[in-house]
């Protein structure tokens, strides 16, 4: 009797492992840091975002460009180069900045306004001689209080966060 039931245990407790073993093979794959790159890619140049929306903020284009790189030199293995024969190039434009009045309204009073920023991005990828292009646009809510310029003081943060984020994940998440 004894016999059996160690064999039991002993077969149960394989079972586990094994299931335990084969749950922790499956996910190593899919982490948050994981970046879809292919291994022969090793260089990346990042050209300055160009600013061509009729409505200018002065700091915008070089704070999407300073953020853009962080992101890509502190999430990828991927070395910063200057050639335009780096492995991967971006480049990108703002192309619009565009606030819009009265959005919200409540007691027939504005409540908020709504500011919508658009990029147009380019990804070359120069080992595969292929070039990709699309455009990230968010919409950020604001109280209609503000003026645009006090606004703009609260929002650019999450404006280039929220924008470098999703070209990030465009680029190199693979969504």
């Amino acid at each position: 009797m004894k016999a059996r039931l160690h064999k039991t245990v002993s077969f149960i407790m394989a079972v586990a492992i094994a299931c335990v073993l084969f749950a922790v093979q499956g996910c190593g794959v899919y982490t948050f840091k994981d970046s879809v790159i292919p291994p022969d890619v090793k260089t990346i140049k990042i050209n300055y975002i160009e600013n061509r929306a009729t409505y200018i903020n002065p700091q915008l284009a070089q704070k999407f460009y300073d953020k853009i790189q962080q992101k890509v030199v502190g999430s990828t293995r991927l070395t910063r180069s200057n050639s335009d024969s780096a492995h991967y190039v971006i480049s990108g434009t703002i192309t619009g900045y565009n606030p819009t009045l009265t959005v919200g309204v409540s007691a027939q009073q504005a409540t908020t306004n709504r500011l919508t920023v658009t990029l147009h991005m380019t990804l070359r990828k120069n080992l595969e001689n292929k070039t990709e292009e699309f455009d990230v646009s968010r919409s950020f809510d604001y109280s209609a209080n503000l003026s645009l310029q006090q606004a703009e003081g609260q929002l650019l943060d999450e404006v280039v966060r929220t924008l470098t984020d999703d070209i990030y994940n465009r680029i190199f998440s693979d969504w």
